[in-house]
């Protein structure tokens, strides 16, 4: 069997002889054909039509592809990843169902139903390929107090290795510090605690780090989470490993234990949730005082049912190690709500509250209250405090309609804006060229096209001494000043008269 060619030796193969062939005899032509046929491994009737006819030397054109997701698919994919407070696709394709209705059932959005129908079936890698331009367009020493040795001792360890998929309820709990760039004296800090099994995360703003606090703060947490409390497990910091927050977890019937010393791994649920959330909504700066744990009570208060009913994340299903290779499986991204239905340890009652509380969600109003918050949390951090009212009326159709355009600018939450950097100048001492500017002008309105060499020339010999060599580039500075500032005149002026006059205005 004759070893095939590609298809661009065929269209080759056809140039060369195609031409021979239809200006040969009848023999010629068997002769032709016979071989045309044994080299490509055509059907000798196909050899025929293709020899027959004059083939273009090149390829055809491709025709051009269908886009299945348009341009109206595209921007309400902006808003909606907008709403979600831009998760990455895995996450937001099934968050999608639930966010399009919950937006629609409060009269935010109305889809066509094409449109609907396209965003409910583009897969997690079309989304991230559709918002792929609106993406690319934003270390303190904690001071610690040793723990005492017989509390530490009464605190078993628990290991990343040791969780064994545990029941709702049981935590992981971190503090997270608002000092920024200055540890020193005293600021706000947030309690993180993220339940092992689905994720849910609650969020408590405390003034100071004590332990008296904490317990405080586990005690108002029991009576809002959907779960009890089961397992409380944390690092080996004074604010947690302290016999105020050992008594209470005794008297209370939960399980209290503790990481090993510098293994942060051993608290990877909950560390994770530092980044994720509180990081993502604080951002780093540093935030003291009542009034900014205040503010932060505020967002934590807008954000918990944001994250937890409309915030899917990922869970680890199954890793397996071959070698050094490893490799991991997750399950669907799922809402810590949609865990918590899910799981048969949760009883119906609370399950069917939940449901009950996902109706009323608005995740709109929302993220609005989110970013209200993060702008005085932003004027907090810059010493500019700027109190928002709680009670006012937000436009969120105004809101809504910002979201289609708001990746133009980049980045979004206020926590996360730089600083705008002063003007840079680069004169750093007196100008040598001040005095004398006005006599160059003159010499630049009647010769514009004089270098920076002939004029510091011209300069020399009218005062002998006043001007060295050295100040060659100083002038030229002065010299590219004047003419941007001419040639955005001429731009900017569009009469030909007037044109001819700019450069003799500008100064």
């Amino acid at each position: 069997m004759a070893k095939k060619i590609s298809a661009e030796a065929r269209r080759e193969l056809v140039e060369a002889i195609g031409e021979r062939y239809r200006a040969g005899s009848k023999q010629d032509k068997a002769r032709i054909l016979d071989e045309f046929a044994a080299v490509t491994g055509f059907h000798r009737k196909h050899s025929i039509r293709v020899l027959k006819h004059v083939v273009p030397s090149a390829a055809p054109a491709r025709r051009p592809r269908l886009r299945v997701y348009d341009a109206a698919v595209r921007e309400a994919l902006v808003v909606l990843w907008e709403a979600s407070d831009r998760v990455c696709g895995k996450r937001l394709k099934p968050l999608l169902p639930t966010l399009v209705g919950a937006l629609e059932h409060h009269g935010h959005l109305r889809l066509d139903e094409g449109v609907r129908k396209k965003l409910l079936q583009a897969s997690a890698a079309t989304i991230d390929r559709v918002l792929a331009e609106p993406r690319r367009t934003g270390d303190g020493r904690r001071l610690q107090a040793r723990a005492k040795p017989a509390v530490r001792a009464a605190i078993p360890i628990r290991t990343f290795a040791d969780w064994n998929d545990p029941l709702p309820g049981f935590m992981e709990a971190d503090l997270v510090s608002h000092g920024g760039e200055n540890v020193a004296g005293s600021f706000a800090h947030t309690l993180v605690l993220t339940d092992i099994a689905t994720g849910w995360t609650e969020c408590v703003a405390l003034a100071v780090r004590e332990g008296s606090l904490i317990v405080e703060a586990l005690t108002r947490l029991r009576t809002t989470m959907p779960f009890p409390l089961r397992g409380f497990d944390t690092d080996n910091g004074t604010e947690f490993i302290n016999e105020a927050v050992l008594a209470y977890c005794k008297e209370s019937g939960i399980e209290f234990t503790r990481s090993r010393p510098y293994r942060k791994n051993d608290q990877a649920w909950v560390e994770q949730k530092n980044g994720s959330i509180v990081r993502r909504l604080v951002g780093y700066r540093r935030l003291d005082g009542i009034g900014a744990a205040a503010a932060l009570s505020r967002l934590y208060a807008a954000s918990r049912p944001f994250v937890n009913f409309f915030q899917p994340s990922f869970k680890l299903a199954e890793k397996k190690r071959v070698g050094a290779r490893v490799t991991k499986r997750y399950h669907v991204p799922e809402t810590p709500c949609g865990r918590l239905l899910q799981s048969n340890a949760v009883p119906e009652a609370t399950k069917e509250r939940l449901r009950a509380i996902a109706t009323t969600l608005d995740p709109l109003r929302l993220l609005d209250e989110i970013r209200t918050v993060q702008h005085e949390l932003a004027g907090i951090a810059a010493g500019t405090p700027l109190r928002m009212d709680p009670h006012r009326d937000a436009d969120l159709d105004q809101f809504l309609k910002s979201l289609a355009t708001a990746w133009h600018a980049g980045e979004v939450r206020p926590t996360h804006q730089s600083k705008p950097k002063p003007p840079r100048h680069w004169r750093t001492r007196k100008d040598a060229f001040e005095a004398v500017w006005p006599r160059v002008l003159a010499w630049l309105q009647k010769e514009p096209d004089r270098t920076g060499s002939e004029l510091l020339l011209r300069l020399q010999e009218e005062r002998p001494g006043e001007f060295p060599d050295a100040q060659l580039r100083t002038l030229q500075r002065r010299l590219k000043v004047w003419r941007r500032a001419a040639a955005r005149k001429l731009v900017f002026t569009p009469d030909i008269a007037r044109a001819d006059a700019a450069v003799a205005v500008v100064n």
